[in-house]
């Protein structure tokens, strides 16, 4: 009987078809690939699926939760929801800090309203905030975004004090972190999937979205682009993302790992182009078929919990 490998995406169109075509076109009959089916969820149901590529459920509470049914059931999930959705981007800077990758400073910071169903009293334990010592510790300009989420949503350029408090002032009940602002002279985004496939493409956050893909940019030197490639490798294996975009600022020569914690980055032909999309395409189909047929263990964390930080 053939493995199945189901597809569990959203309103994206363009990748998930060519994807299913490209699985579909490589397994022959050791398995086919098709869009996800799924209604109500009994607790004695078995998985439909030997593998579930998940483009959606960061969206979609139901998805996720189905997600860990399935990978109760013995099916495979990429990415692990056990992992990603325990994820914040405070963390994943710490993580990327234990097995030497630069990151910027950063500085989490306490709600700016109280979540639903808090009180003040409910922040007994929290004391005051020393902003002199978070903007020393920071420098300006710096950057204000959310530790969950994605997307550009809620992210603010603060160029001095004022601009950080009023920007602080519009993120509601939003956990928020500060980060020093890296000034760069080359950007890029790495596609890396299966924790051994890696393509850098030039890449300008300060473009539109549909233009962001910088086509007509030099190649990065040899160091550097095989330094993005050992630390984009290092943060994936570490975190125990499968399919992951993980964006560089390089300052001084040194690339700086900025977002590395997409659950389902953007693989849309009409946004990263035609050459960065057949990649992705062709890539992840290679990724999906020998994830099928050399299955691992399950997963709780990628690689982080070294002995060294548990022991601490």
């Amino acid at each position: 009987m053939a493995k199945r490998i189901g597809l569990l995406f959203g309103m994206e169109d363009t990748f998930p078809w060519a994807l299913i075509d490209a699985v579909n076109s490589r397994a022959g009959e050791e398995m086919v690939a098709e869009p996800v089916s799924v209604a109500e969820i009994r607790d004695d149901a078995d998985s439909a699926y030997d593998l579930i590529l998940d483009r959606i459920s960061h969206e979609v509470p139901f998805y996720r939760t189905y997600l860990k049914q399935a990978v109760y059931r013995g099916a495979q999930v990429i990415n692990n929801p056990f992992w990603w959705s325990a994820d914040d981007k405070f963390f994943g800077c710490l993580a990327a800090r234990s097995i030497g990758v630069a990151v910027p400073r950063t500085v989490l910071l306490p709600h700016k309203q109280h979540p639903p169903n808090t009180t003040a009293q409910s922040y007994r334990n929290l004391r005051l905030i020393d902003w002199d010592d978070v903007f020393r510790y920071l420098g300006f300009p710096l950057y204000l975004k959310p530790a969950h989420g994605g997307g550009w949503k809620d992210v603010y350029r603060c160029e001095d004090r004022d601009a950080f408090f009023a920007a602080y002032d519009q993120t509601r009940d939003l956990s928020m972190m500060a980060q020093e602002a890296i000034d760069y002279t080359e950007y890029y985004r790495c596609y890396v999937f299966g924790r051994e496939r890696v393509r850098v493409m030039p890449y300008d956050p300060r473009q539109p979205h549909s233009s962001r893909y910088v086509c007509d940019a030099a190649p990065a030197q040899p160091d550097l682009h095989a330094r993005m490639i050992l630390d984009a490798l290092k943060l994936c294996r570490a975190l125990g993302y499968d399919m992951n975009t993980v964006e560089f600022a390089v300052r001084a020569g040194v690339p700086c790992a900025i977002d590395f914690t997409n659950c389902a980055p953007d693989a849309d032909l009409n946004s990263v182009g035609r050459e960065n999309f057949d990649w992705a395409v062709a890539n992840m189909a290679e990724v999906l078929i020998e994830a099928v047929r050399k299955s691992r263990p399950f997963e709780f964390t990628g690689s982080w919990p070294s002995l060294r930080h548990l022991q601490r």
